[in-house]
């Protein structure tokens, strides 16, 4: 039997309209780089465990040759297929996926928001260990360590709900093409993310301890935070 490979998929098509900047947040500028490059680094570190890295953008992107001007290089792919939402781009990306690098349904794909740029090559690594003899896969989580409320219509504290069985989803999120892409068809463009698609089927992924750090940049005071982290792990490493 074949050994399965692994691929990694970084949709990079949204808008980031939250963010506040002027453009897509992904190129938004985080200790002097565009923020999908410290993303693809990571995974870079350990270009000799994939068999290919993806990125996938919008037909209209204009701006990721400035933000990787050295993207692709041997063995990446750029990957114009991005949709209306983050489901339609991971499902484009992976059919491109299995044309351009030939992979299979049975291998392997790790789905990384470009938006996660303080991912380490360790947390990879340590989803990798986790998922690759699972009959499932998984995903890269965190304990919910707060307090959590429902809110009512008019924002007033609704209920208090327990935590000890709460997680806060991250990525990479590491499944089979084949079940991902048989799921992400199945559920449509609902989906926020990809382990969403794989329950939505019937099947419980495998959450595995992430880190508080590696947080989805979404609002203008996250840039501030991960511009002291990344400035703060250069300057450990000098």
């Amino acid at each position: 039997m074949i050994a399965s490979r692994l691929f990694v998929l970084i949709p990079c098509a949204g808008s980031g309209s939250r963010a506040g900047g002027v453009g897509p947040k992904q190129y938004q500028r985080v200790a002097g780089r565009p923020m999908v490059r410290h993303t693809l680094e990571a995974f870079r570190a350990l270009a000799g465990r994939f068999a290919g890295i993806a990125v996938v953008v919008s037909p209209q992107d204009r701006e990721i040759s400035a933000a990787l001007p050295l993207f692709p290089a041997a063995g990446e792919h750029l990957l114009q297929v991005g949709g209306a939402t983050r489901a339609a781009s991971v499902r484009n990306g992976l059919q491109a996926l299995k044309q351009v690098a030939g992979a299979g349904p049975h291998d392997w794909v790790l789905v990384h928001d470009a938006a996660r740029c303080l991912v380490t090559p360790t947390q990879i690594e340590a989803l990798i260990a986790a998922c690759e003899h699972d009959a499932v896969g998984g995903l890269l989580a965190q304990r919910l360590a707060d307090t959590l409320k429902a809110a009512s219509p008019d924002g007033r504290v609704a209920d208090t709900l327990t935590r000890a069985d709460k997680w806060l989803a991250q990525t990479p999120q590491m499944f089979r093409i084949g079940m991902l892409l048989d799921a992400l068809e199945r559920t449509g463009d609902t989906v926020t993310d990809e382990a969403s698609a794989i329950e939505a089927i019937g099947l419980a992924p495998l959450l595995v301890p992430g880190s508080a750090q590696n947080f989805k940049l979404t609002f203008p005071e996250d840039f501030a935070l991960a511009e002291a982290l990344l400035q703060t792990r250069r300057a450990a490493s000098t």
